[in-house]
């Protein structure tokens, strides 16, 4: 005998609109039970069988895999932690389409005899990227007395962030920078840049502490007046050099550093930084560029004052 109240498969399938494959499938791997069963074994449902098979569909309709709709029904704390991993999931998808994108429109877009080269360029690298070739480039180059502290602050400075919304030419920008650190002859000592303070020994933690701070303010000082003024940053700069030497800033010191500035970089860091400066996000520090005006700023202070 079958109670009031329950509907047969087909009248469960009616109400909720789907077919009677649908109901039998959810039930049968679990997510739908029977209220009970007819004399005859034909499943009955109650009233919550169409709110759970509701709920199921609105879960399938978030394109929800049929295994996770069971840890959302087997535990109601479950859901957050499914959406977030779906949100997660979604979203690298969508990084991966926008990269795709421009790297069609960059393709499109260029003329037919440098196709070639930059197909090559674009199928070096993974979709969507990453920055972990750009990671060990530093690392391999960084002193190895640095501890790793600092060698994750220098990273977090000098590795951008790829775009969410990539253009074409920020596409060929990082594939180009992708395969200058990722040529074996980067690796080679005659490519790498020459050490900020090579004669003599040098605190390397120090410096690049020094530098870290002088980079902040500088990055301020140009945002607020767009030049670097007398002292401040252009001070801390110096003395971040002194300091890690155990030297005194003196007029005879700044003369000195200057052609160790002038050399310390070499070709394959000043290509990095003309690649990667226009993938970091507006606004963003880019320590490559901060280097460069502080450098210009001492070599201007020394000649004007002729020390």
């Amino acid at each position: 005998m079958v109670s009031e109240g329950l509907w047969s498969i087909g009248e469960l399938a009616r109400r909720a609109g789907v077919s009677v494959k649908t109901v039998r499938y959810y039930s049968d791997r679990g997510l739908l039970p029977a209220a009970e069963r007819s004399s005859g074994g034909h499943r009955r449902y109650g009233a919550g069988a169409l709110d759970r098979l509701r709920l199921i569909r609105s879960l399938r309709g978030l394109d929800l895999p049929v295994h996770e709709v069971e840890r959302v029904l087997a535990q109601d704390e479950a859901l957050e932690e499914v959406v977030s991993g779906q949100l997660r999931e979604l979203g690298t998808q969508l990084a991966t389409l926008r990269w795709r994108e421009a790297s069609l429109r960059l393709i499109q877009d260029c003329p037919p005899e440098t196709r070639a080269e930059r197909l090559r360029l674009i199928g070096a690298v993974s979709v969507p990227p990453d920055t972990a070739a750009l990671a060990r480039f530093w690392r391999r180059i960084l002193p190895v007395r640095l501890p790793a502290r600092v060698v994750s602050t220098v990273l977090d400075s000098v590795v951008p962030s790829l775009p969410e919304e990539p253009s074409p030419a920020q596409v060929l920008d990082f594939a180009r920078l992708h395969a200058l650190v990722s040529d074996p002859r980067a690796a080679l000592p005659e490519s790498r840049p020459a050490p900020p303070l090579p004669d003599g020994e040098y605190r390397p933690a120090v410096l690049y502490e020094g530098l870290a701070e002088a980079y902040a303010l500088a990055s301020a000082e140009l945002g607020a007046g767009g030049a670097l003024r007398e002292g401040g940053a252009l001070d801390c700069f110096v003395a971040a050099y002194a300091h890690a030497r155990g030297a005194v800033d003196s007029p005879g010191f700044r003369r000195g550093l200057l052609p160790l500035l002038a050399r310390s970089d070499g070709p394959v860091i000043t290509r990095y930084w003309k690649l990667a400066t226009g993938l970091f996000a507006p606004g963003e520090p880019v320590l490559g560029a901060l280097h460069h005006h502080l450098s210009v700023a001492l070599h201007a202070q020394v000649e004007a004052r002729g020390c």
